[in-house]
């Protein structure tokens, strides 16, 4: 047996074989609220707030009609609610420009729910 990490089944070469792969991406387009990075096929759009959110399914996302990942959120109630994680722009049809905007559409949402809840944060 080869030494594992804490992901069962999953030898470190294979980690190392990951994160290879990682290093040939181009960097990161870094926004307050989101990540977007080149997976070769697609131009992926990763929503900042939902790291950590286990991906529950990949399937169409009807606002952007690409695929998504996406995660459940639990409201006070305890009702839970369907969320994007990340979404896949093929590059067949997408510019990184046309990404750029949906993402600082995303970005604009996000500021103006910070506003609204914390208003004195000088983070901005």
């Amino acid at each position: 047996m080869g030494k594992y990490d804490r992901q069962p089944n999953r030898k470190i070469s294979q980690i190392d074989e990951d994160k290879s792969m990682q290093a040939d991406r181009s960097p990161p387009i870094k926004g307050k609220f989101y990540f977007i990075y080149d997976d070769n096929l697609n131009l992926v759009l990763e929503d900042k707030t939902k790291r950590g959110l286990e991906v529950r399914e990949r399937n169409n996302d009807d606002k952007y009609n690409v695929d998504a990942d996406k995660g459940m959120i639990h409201d006070m109630d305890g009702i839970g609610h369907k969320v994007g994680i990340r979404w896949y722009f093929p590059k067949s049809k997408y510019q990184v420009e046309d990404v750029i905007k949906k993402a600082e559409e995303m970005d604009a949402r996000y500021k103006a729910i910070q506003e609204m809840t914390c208003p004195d944060d000088d983070n901005s």
